[in-house]
C-alpha cells in the first residue's frame, strides 16, 4: 500500500515529551515539526479550505486528550449491539474511503490527531479493569481512527498491547485496512488481543477504498500476525452490492479461509453499506465518480439508510453459507441489525447486548 507520511507534524506544548513524540521524531526525520502552545488556529483553517477533510488529512497535530479516553460504543437505537468498548487514541484516517462515516462525523473537526498521553491512556484503563475484575472488557481502538494506519510512526501499539497482553479480564481488537504489522510482530499477546481486517473484494478495494492495503496485502499481513500468535477477526462491513457481488464475495470468503486457520479465528462481522442523508450529500462532493450513491437504500428507524430488508436478509444468508462452508466453527454476528434481521438469517436473536457480548468472548 501507499506510504501515508504526513507532510507535517504540529505538536501541542504540552506533548511534546512521551513515548510518542520520541517514536514521531524517529521515525518521521524529513518532516517538519512545529510546537505551538494552542493548535486551535492550525485547526480552524481548515475550515477554509475547499475540502476540510482532505485537507486535514495532509498534517498530523500530536496533542494531549484531556478527557476520557475509554467508553461504551455508541451502537444504533434499535439495532442489537455486541456490547462493545472503544478507546480512542487518535481521531481521524490518513486513508479516502467513499463512505466512510467519519467524513460526516468528523465535519467539524476534522485534523488528523494522535493523543500522545499513552499514560493516561493506560492509567484509566488499568483503573477500570481493576474496579470491575468480574467483568470482562472486549476493547477496540478503531471507531474514529484505523488502529494501525498511523503505527509504523506512532508506536502506540508497542505501548499498550503489553498492558493488554497482562490484563485477565480484557481483551483489545486492533481493527485496521492496511498491512501495517510489522511493530507488533514481535510482541507476545498471550491470547489477549485480536487484529482484525475489514474485508471487500478487490473490486471494491479499487474503487472506493482509496490509499488502503489491497485484499492481498491484508490477506498477507493477517496470516503473519497469525503465525506470530495473535488471534484474528473478519469484519465483512460494508458489504456491498453490485452485479456480480455473489462471485467476488465467495471467492474472498474461500481465499481467506484456505490461507488462514480457522480455529485462530476469533469472530466474523457481517454489515451491509449504511449511510445518512448527510453522508451522502458529502460523498457526491468528495466522490462524484463513486458508485455507491446509485443503489436504492431505506431510511431505517435509526436515522441509518440501508438495502432493503429482504435485500440484506438474501445478502447475510449467503455470506453466511459461505462462511459455513469454508469455517463452519467460526463465529459469525450481525454488526448494527435489528432482531427481525437475526431471525431470519440465523433463526434467533440475542435477547440483549449482553448477551451477545458474552457469545462473542465465550469464543476465546
Amino acid at each position: 500500500m501507499q506510504e501515508l507520511v504526513p507532510q507535517e507534524v504540529v505538536v501541542e506544548a504540552g506533548a511534546a515529551q512521551g513515548p510518542i513524540f520520541r517514536n514521531l521524531r524517529q521515525t518521521l526525520p524529513h518532516v517538519p515539526f512545529t510546537v505551538v502552545e494552542d493548535p486551535k488556529a492550525f485547526w480552524a483553517s481548515l475550515a477554509a479550505a475547499r475540502d476540510p477533510m482532505g485537507s486535514g488529512k495532509k498534517s498530523l497535530f500530536l496533542v494531549r486528550h484531556k478527557g476520557e479516553f475509554l467508553k461504551k460504543c455508541p451502537g444504533s437505537n434499535g439495532q442489537v449491539c455486541c456490547n462493545y468498548f472503544v478507546v480512542n487514541f487518535a481521531s481521524n484516517c490518513p486513508m479516502e474511503c467513499s463512505y466512510c462515516y467519519l467524513q460526516e462525523y468528523l465535519a467539524n473537526n476534522p485534523a488528523l490527531k494522535v493523543f500522545g498521553n499513552v499514560e493516561d491512556l493506560v492509567a484509566e484503563a488499568d483503573r477500570l479493569f481493576s474496579r470491575h475484575r468480574r467483568f470482562f472488557f472486549r476493547i477496540g481502538t478503531g471507531e474514529i481512527t484505523d488502529s494501525l494506519a498511523l503505527d509504523p510512526y506512532i508506536g502506540f501499539c508497542a505501548e499498550v498491547i503489553p498492558f493488554f497482553a497482562a490484563q485477565p479480564n480484557a481483551l483489545l481488537e486492533l481493527k485496521t485496512k492496511t498491512d501495517r504489522v510489522e511493530g507488533i510482530l514481535g510482541l507476545n499477546p498471550r491470547g489477549r488481543v485480536v487484529v482484525s481486517w475489514s474485508m471487500n473484494p478487490q473490486r471494491i478495494i479499487d474503487d472506493e477504498e482509496r490509499l488502503t492495503a489491497s485484499f492481498e496485502q491484508r490477506l498477507s499481513a493477517a496470516r503473519r500476525c497469525q503465525e506470530a500468535g495473535y488471534r484474528l477477526g473478519f469484519h465483512f462491513d460494508p458489504m456491498i452490492e453490485y452485479p456480480g457481488w455473489e462471485r467476488d464475495y465467495r471467492d474472498m470468503v474461500e481465499r481467506i479461509f484456505a490461507t488462514i486457520d480457522p480455529r485462530r479465528v476469533s469472530w466474523v462481522s457481517l454489515g451491509v453499506l449504511r449511510s445518512t442523508p448527510g453522508l451522502k450529500r458529502i460523498m457526491r462532493e468528495r466522490f462524484p465518480s463513486t458508485d455507491l450513491l446509485c443503489g436504492e437504500q431505506v431510511l431505517c428507524p435509526d436515522g441509518k439508510m440501508r438495502y432493503f430488508q429482504p435485500l440484506r436478509v438474501s445478502m447475510y444468508r449467503k455470506m453466511l453459507g459461505w462462511i459455513r462452508t469454508a469455517a463452519p466453527a467460526v463465529f459469525v454476528y450481525l454488526c448494527m441489525e435489528s432482531k427481525e434481521v437475526w431471525e431470519q438469517v440465523f433463526g434467533f436473536a440475542p435477547s440483549c447486548e449482553k448477551e451477545l457480548g458474552k457469545a462473542i468472548l465465550s469464543r476465546e
